[in-house]
């Protein structure tokens, strides 16, 4: 109660402040940028936890044989600033974990970070002037940029609609921008829904009849070793676990585990944590009184981070997997998703032409 009565008020400001800046945007105050190629947005109203890298990943699956694809992010927690036009080489720690991430799964496509978006673009084409369709990740916000396509992303769990403004909640943006989405996917559904829960949350979108909205889970696949060269064997159902991870939600990750394998140990850190020498001190103290047989488990994210064979000993490379994950779509919506997007891609945006046929 305390903390509400001191953040309400730094709430309320921060909503103002947005409100205004979108105003500024609205009336060509703050001036906004097109392009002759087509450009797709993947972002959240919230702070983190909605699934962007896993749906840009898919993204770009879907339209990376029929365009040069590239993508364009600002590269959250980098320790540098600029454009950088990553390798599959580049350390997370000069371009972030998620382009890294991104990069190592599609090492043809070109990814860069730059904060400022528009010189991004620019950059990238120039570099490869082959590109004719840019993905933006985390970029809804950036308003500089006129996406052809804008992706709405919302966690299912924890809607927006039910959100308040940093700090007393998690929304960096306003409700009210849901309007500028064309495609609006519900994240992180539970693997059946009922119909009814479909319509409650649609209602309580309150979306404009240019907008589609679309349900989505994650599906895990076989744990993959970190460090592929030792072959060790990688962990069946029941198997003990200690299960690792610094993401938005730690405890969504653990619960997803729970019913495949025996977690013996849960290790968390916050969202983008950089692994030192000490945490593997640590996860290396937890698993000297565990059985020999005990696998770490990890996300993909995290695995772009524990790449360093100086930092982790022996022991612990040849126990560590990491869990894949791809985009499922619930009820069949796969096929309207990519039938939207690959329209939405071939019209030019700025007749707001919405559904094509």
């Amino acid at each position: 109660m305390l903390r509400k009565f001191f953040t309400a008020p730094l709430s309320w400001l921060y909503g103002l402040t947005i409100a205004i800046r979108h105003k500024l945007f609205d009336w060509g105050i703050l001036k906004v940028e097109e392009f002759d190629i087509p450009v797709v947005c993947v972002g959240n109203l919230a702070v983190g936890g909605t699934g962007k890298t896993p749906h840009a990943e898919y993204i770009i699956n879907v339209l990376k044989n029929h365009y040069n694809v590239a993508l364009l992010s600002r590269g959250y927690k980098r320790r540098t600033r600029g454009f950088i036009l990553a390798d599959t080489t580049t350390s997370y720690l000069k371009i972030g974990d998620e382009p890294r991430q991104i990069k190592m799964k599609f090492p043809d496509v070109p990814v860069a970070v730059c904060e400022n978006r528009v010189k991004g673009i620019k950059e990238l084409r120039k570099l490869h002037p082959e590109i004719d369709l840019i993905v933006l990740d985390d970029a809804f916000q950036h308003r500089y940029v006129d996406a052809w396509v804008n992706v709405l992303l919302m966690d299912y769990n924890n809607p927006a609609y039910r959100d308040k403004f940093l700090p007393l909640g998690g929304l960096r943006d306003s409700v009210k921008q849901i309007s500028r989405a064309h495609l609006i996917i519900m994240t992180k559904c539970p693997d059946y829904l009922k119909p009814i829960d479909i319509r409650v949350a649609i209602n309580n979108l309150d979306l404009y009849p240019y907008q589609t909205p679309y349900f989505s889970k994650f599906r895990q696949g076989e744990p993959i070793p970190v460090f592929p060269e030792h072959n060790s064997p990688i962990p069946g159902h029941g198997a003990n676990v200690v299960v690792m991870s610094g993401i938005a939600n730690n405890d969504n990750f653990f619960d997803s585990l729970k019913n495949r394998y025996k977690i013996l140990s849960k290790i968390g850190y916050a969202d983008h944590h950089s692994y030192k020498v000490r945490d593997i001190h640590k996860l290396k103290k937890i698993l000297s009184s565990l059985p020999q047989d005990t696998a770490v488990l990890v996300t993909e994210k995290d695995a772009v981070k524990l790449t360093s064979r100086k930092k982790i000993p022996l022991e612990v490379q040849r126990r560590l997997f990491f869990v894949p994950v791809e985009v499922a779509f619930l009820d069949g919506g796969e096929i309207g998703f990519k039938r939207q997007l690959e329209q939405y891609v071939k019209t030019n945006h700025k007749y707001r032409i919405l559904h094509p046929e």
